[in-house]
């Protein structure tokens, strides 16, 4: 049985997620415009972010879907990335389809998973991982998602029935090019042995176009029940780390739900941007390469800039100005 507490608190983040004009509620169905408009539209964004991309000296993904609007543009779209924390956006909807199945409940506790320190004699391909502090799955998720605290994150995967999990629902949702093979307490305690610029490790990996795959599940209802939709893409607009990357690259006052990662070479900022008119954008940007994550941050912000102003003028079809007048 669910709490009335847990009950109250669902429903309001759902109401004031779908309600309020200012969050991401669906956007109102856009007119599709001619082909080649929309092309040369996309071919156009495409050749700016080809220019910013082409600044950096690393393996460089885009990925960004005009959900409403269509249009799209891909560079490196089906090459794999490491994910870093960007596979917990797939860790935290697993659980919340959990809820729906009513295998889980967002007010039940669980132990974060704390590292254990190992030697190099008694390391597995698993880190050693043991309960910390408990707490709900909806305080775990809030970590694990706004902060990209690990421990919460290693909590709500071991909740969920392990990895497997995790990518048996991205199969389900028919979410391809996206993997989950490590813990986070794994993912970091391996960090730096593999070269992310020279090496395609398509371990805990994503292609950009896989990751705007999920995005747009989630935001189109494909993925989860329209309040769990709610509930992890409002957690997402709260996130705090990255602030220097796609966020930095908005117009002051634009909602974006997003999570980033980040590694050793790796940096990673994805999520959806409300456009001017309510569209949504779907955006995955993931940067490897050895400047450092400053450097990747100020192409990604660069990246998200050109692709807001890009997509914030709906294509038109052709003729509209003329029938309009």
């Amino acid at each position: 049985m669910k709490s009335g507490g847990m009950i109250m608190s669902k429903w309001i983040a759902a109401a004031l997620w779908c309600a309020a004009p200012l969050l991401f509620a669906s956007a109102p169905a856009q007119a599709r415009p001619g082909t080649s408009l929309q092309s040369a539209r996309d071919a156009a964004i495409e050749q700016q972010v080809s220019a910013i991309v082409a600044q950096g000296r690393g393996r460089i993904g885009v990925a960004a879907v005009d959900l409403d609007g269509g249009g799209q543009i891909m560079i490196n779209g089906d090459m794999p990335f490491p994910m870093a924390s960007t596979a917990k956006v797939a860790v935290a909807a697993t659980y919340l389809a959990g809820v729906e199945q009513g295998r889980l409940r967002l007010d039940q506790s669980f132990p974060m998973m704390m590292p254990v320190a190992e030697s190099a004699e008694s390391r597995s391909a698993v880190a050693a991982v043991r309960p910390g502090e408990v707490m709900t799955a909806q305080s775990l998720m809030e970590l694990s998602i706004t902060r990209s605290d690990n421990h919460a994150t290693d909590g709500l995967i071991a909740a969920v029935g392990g990895i497997g999990a995790v990518n048996s629902w991205l199969s389900r949702i028919g979410v391809t090019g996206q993997h989950l093979d490590h813990t986070m307490a794994t993912l970091v305690r391996d960090d730096g042995r593999v070269n992310p610029v020279t090496t395609i490790d398509t371990r805990t990996s994503s292609t950009p176009r896989a990751m705007v795959s999920l995005l747009a599940a989630i935001d189109r209802g494909g993925a989860l029940s329209p309040e769990s939709r709610a509930v992890l893409l409002d957690t997402m607009t709260r996130t705090s780390t990255g602030k220097n990357r796609i966020r930095s690259g908005l117009p002051e006052g634009v909602v974006f739900a997003h999570k980033t990662g980040t590694l050793s070479g790796v940096t990673d900022d994805v999520g959806i941007v409300r456009l001017p008119d309510g569209r949504h954008l779907a955006i995955a940007v993931f940067v490897t390469g050895p400047e450092g994550h400053t450097f990747h941050a100020g192409l990604i912000a660069q990246i998200a800039r050109v692709l807001y102003d890009g997509y914030s003028q709906p294509v038109l079809p052709s003729g509209f100005e003329t029938a309009r007048r």
